[in-house]
């Protein structure tokens, strides 16, 4: 009936204008957006998503304050952790070379020949400490990963921050103004909702 993206991307933002809606500090708010996480790859999956990438982190995002910096790596970290646990094939990409890259996350980094979708398994792709300029430099890291059909965007922002500019040279962007640690499953419905309006002709 529905028209699924086979390739969403997710740009999780508003944890720290989240934080301080909330009364906490900046750097409380990305604990706060891991449960998100993992209830909008369980949504997908249900709904037959093959793959999902989630922007964990930058290379911009590491001139931060330091407590902030720990914060959202601590949270990546986590995440990892968690989706480790679903039936799903991790793979995390990012500058893993840089002390802003967590060590933890290095037995990720490598796809081991992952079957994907085709033995019934989502891909989820965890791009941590990740840089397109990074990316293009060090011919092109992200090839493995295919095209993006479409970005959900939380926190109301229109860019794209530099995710994965080869893979979403075509994909259809949707904002949702909701902070990412409001997410509720009803607005990725919405969200597929918005796609089925969409005139997907990549060019053509």
């Amino acid at each position: 009936m529905f028209r699924i993206p086979k390739h969403i991307g997710v740009i999780p933002d508003g944890n720290r204008r989240w934080a301080r809606k909330n009364g906490l500090k900046k750097e409380e708010g990305y604990a706060h957006g891991l449960q998100p996480g993992l209830r909008l790859m369980q949504a997908a999956r249900e709904q037959g998503v093959e793959e999902l990438t989630y922007y964990g982190f930058t290379v911009d995002n590491c001139k931060r304050p330091r407590v902030q910096v720990g914060a959202f790596s601590e949270a990546c970290v986590q995440a990892a952790k968690m989706l480790e646990k679903e039936d799903v094939e991790l793979y995390v990409l990012g500058n893993s070379q840089s002390s802003c890259f967590p060590k933890e996350l290095v037995p990720y980094t490598h796809r081991n020949g992952f079957g994907g979708h085709k033995n019934g398994r989502m891909r989820v792709n965890l791009l941590v400490n990740y840089g397109w300029e990074w990316d293009m430099k060090n011919d092109w890291v992200s090839r493995e990963i295919p095209r993006v059909d479409m970005v959900i965007r939380w926190g109301g922002m229109c860019r794209l921050s530099g995710f994965l500019p080869i893979q979403t040279v075509y994909s259809d962007f949707c904002i949702r103004e909701e902070l990412w640690p409001d997410f509720k499953e009803e607005q990725f419905e919405e969200a597929l909702q918005w796609y089925q309006r969409q005139d997907v002709t990549l060019g053509g």
